[in-house]
């Protein structure tokens, strides 16, 4: 039976040593990082601060009071002073002059770059208005899980009265906006010893006259709220108890790494989305409870939660105790149209004459009993951060229904935020996608000076990479290298020897779990060899026609079913050599075995066409820079063969060729761009030599 335990406390992270000689703009970014760090606290990108500063006016040189306040779109566990708008308090004071009430509200915001101060160019919040008119310096809006399990119960103002006392107040529902801000000045008029207010169905906001003080009333009045819900909700089983029960972890992963391609597919209609997959406890509870289904129905009640994650979420029909997963994804496509055609009725139930156009009609949260929940957005960070805002949605709805009736937001008002004409100005203001954006590579030797070049040049326009590579500890070089460049949520690495089934099947298992599937295959381990015949032993032969030629098929083999599953076509990049098309002196096992890589590409350039899954090769030579190929002895076999030394090799290449250049990792992953863009669409069984020119080569 599921049970409640009691929740840790939030401990204050104040450094008086490290504030002491802080500006009052400095001390609201830190309290802003500190309270932004820790999710109870709130979500990602969720809540907003602000400080009334003095500061002197560029024009006038004389002190005027400006309020710094969290622009739009900015997040306080990461922001940078950057990320604040700076606005005049007399002018914000003067816009109640041309406030024509609340049916003309949202022409407010169009003012607010009026009173920018000092020519800042972030934009200024639909929640500026809420901290401009709290008659306080310091101002605190947090959206803390247990805080809005009291804001979302059926009684929450007559909880609000039993936890708080007068030390707290009472706003209901309201849309954020100018009305709000007027709302709020209102209250701290009538109530002016009260600490802050909790908003129906939204949040928490907490005052001061200093950055310290109202940083540790935030938290005292959080932490408050956590020790009475676990008070309350004490040896109470959670969701009404377990209806079913998890499978294990990896049957989890397991079960997910067969849905994920599956639904991706479903829902990448108008763009190529990427996955998440949570299994955390927190999750497990909830999608396993008896109660899950109808609080699902319900629907999210914070705004911030709700934007993120849709209406509703999608229940996958899925028993536990009986996991046939063929069943499930039979049954899928019913389940998905189902939801589909609910959205558009929703849609047409509540929009508006001007309200935007019927956006995305699939689910973002996916929630599949005993196994966890699975999240799709554009790119991954957004799916990632989808599941969390549902994992704040499954803690409010835990603390509500434990100790009252939990309330989604009404539909209407879900609407009127879904599809606000802000919400939607903010969407067109968001920059182009890059080409690759929502697409997945699967990137094998990706350890080396052409498989890193080439996830380089692949996660730069967008895409999510698997790093895959025989070598562990490379590997985690490489992925550390990219991860710190790109961010986290672009890049995963998975040991593999491509020669092994096991291994290669688990990393394709591993790409579906970790981001939804996989769109382009960069086949790219190798080896190389040099010996006369009489020399090269069956050993040398077998392993050339291992990696080179066995281990191609493989990879490909796996991303043609996954491909195939998902139904979105596909582009597949074999690395090959001028080798496969010229033959070289003492390098017969290597030249075949890169030959016959090139013939498997042409078949299957054959058989993926009818799929939308494109094959091509692109031909490198003597790519000798980076390369841990050519860092062995194959530089010294090469070196003999041609007569020179190390230092010599790579100008003979330059010289030997056509064009008398050298070729480097990037020039391959430029050409491995180009055959996994849209810019190549119409070309598959095509080969790209990049070797500065080599007559021997040419294909025709």
């Amino acid at each position: 039976m599921l049970k409640t335990a009691p929740s840790p406390l939030l401990e204050s992270l104040w450094d008086d040593a490290r504030t002491e000689a802080m500006s009052e703009s400095d001390l609201l970014l830190y309290r802003s990082n500190l309270l932004g760090s820790d999710k109870r606290i709130t979500n990602y990108g969720g809540g907003n601060t602000s400080a009334k500063v003095m500061e002197r006016d560029p024009l006038s040189g004389e002190m005027v009071e400006v309020l710094w306040v969290k622009g739009s779109g900015g997040d306080v566990g990461s922001m940078k002073k950057d990320g604040f708008a700076t606005l005049y308090m007399d002018k914000l004071r003067a816009l109640k002059g041309l406030y024509r009430g609340v049916a003309f509200e949202d022409e407010m915001v169009g003012l607010l770059p009026h009173c920018t101060f000092n020519l800042n160019p972030r934009a200024a919040s639909i929640d500026t208005p809420l901290h401009a008119y709290v008659p306080r310096r310091h101002v605190d809006h947090m959206h803390a899980d247990a805080i809005i399990a009291i804001a979302a119960a059926e009684n929450g103002e007559a909880l609000t009265r039993e936890i708080f006392g007068d030390r707290i107040g009472w706003l209901p529902w309201k849309r954020p906006g100018y009305e709000l801000g007027l709302w709020l000045e209102r209250f701290c008029e009538e109530n002016p010893e009260a600490d802050g207010v909790i908003l129906g169905s939204h949040g928490l906001f907490t005052w001061a006259d200093e950055a310290k003080p109202c940083y540790e009333t935030t938290l005292d009045v959080i932490n408050q709220a956590i020790r009475w819900l676990d008070a309350r909700t004490a040896g109470k089983p959670a969701f009404g108890g377990a209806a079913v029960q998890s499978l294990s972890a990896d049957q989890r992963r397991a079960v997910a790494a067969r849905l994920m391609p599956a639904i991706r597919g479903m829902v990448s209609g108008r763009q190529h989305m990427v996955g998440h997959f949570d299994d955390q406890e927190a999750v497990l509870d909830f999608v396993n409870s008896a109660q899950m289904r109808p609080l699902a129905a319900l629907g999210t009640s914070c705004p911030d939660h709700f934007l993120r994650t849709k209406i509703r979420p999608l229940v996958v029909e899925f028993d536990p105790a009986k996991p046939d997963v063929d069943a499930v994804l039979a049954a899928l496509p019913a389940q998905v149209e189902a939801y589909r055609k609910d959205y558009v009725a929703y849609y047409e139930r509540c929009k508006h004459p001007d309200s935007p156009a019927l956006r995305d009609p699939n689910a973002v949260v996916w929630l599949v009993p005993g196994v966890g929940m699975i999240t799709f957005a554009k790119d991954k960070a957004t799916a990632r951060v989808s599941g969390e805002f549902y994992v704040n949605a499954i803690n409010v709805m835990r603390g509500a229904s434990a100790v009252s009736t939990y309330c989604g937001l009404p539909e209407q008002e879900a609407f009127d935020i879904e599809y606000w004409a802000l919400e939607e100005a903010k969407l067109q203001r968001m920059p182009k996608p890059r080409s690759l954006a929502g697409r997945v590579a699967l990137i094998t030797g990706a350890a080396g000076g052409i498989g890193s070049a080439t996830a380089e040049r692949y996660l730069a326009e967008g895409a999510c990479v698997v790093l895959a590579d025989i070598v562990a500890d490379a590997l985690e070089e490489t992925r550390e290298g990219l991860a710190g460049r790109f961010g986290e949520d672009q890049v995963r690495a998975v040991t593999m020897d491509v020669t092994d089934e096991d291994a290669v099947a688990a990393a394709y298992a591993s790409a579906a779990v970790e981001f939804g599937g996989v769109d382009i295959l960069v086949s790219n381990a190798g080896i190389a060899s040099s010996a006369p015949v009489e020399d090269t032993s069956l050993e040398m032969w077998n392993r050339n026609m291992a990696i080179l030629s066995t281990g191609y098929f493989l990879v490909s083999r796996e991303a043609f079913k996954l491909m195939k599953v998902q139904g979105l076509g596909g582009a597949v990049v074999f690395v090959a050599s001028k080798n496969g098309l010229a033959a070289s002196p003492n390098a017969s096992a290597y030249c075949t075995a890169k030959a016959s890589e090139i013939h498997l590409a042409r078949c299957l350039a054959l058989e993926g066409a009818e799929h939308g899954i494109r094959v091509n090769v692109v031909n490198p030579d003597a790519v000798l820079r980076g390369s841990r190929i050519w860092s062995g002895e194959w530089l010294d076999q090469r070196a003999a063969t041609y007569k020179t030394d190390k230092d010599g090799l790579e100008e003979m290449y330059r010289q030997r060729s056509l064009l008398k250049r050298s070729v480097y990792p990037e020039d391959i992953a430029e050409a491995a761009y180009f055959l996994a863009s849209e810019q190549s669409a119409k070309s598959t069984g095509n080969i790209i030599n990049v070797d500065a020119g080599n007559v021997q080569a040419f294909t025709r």
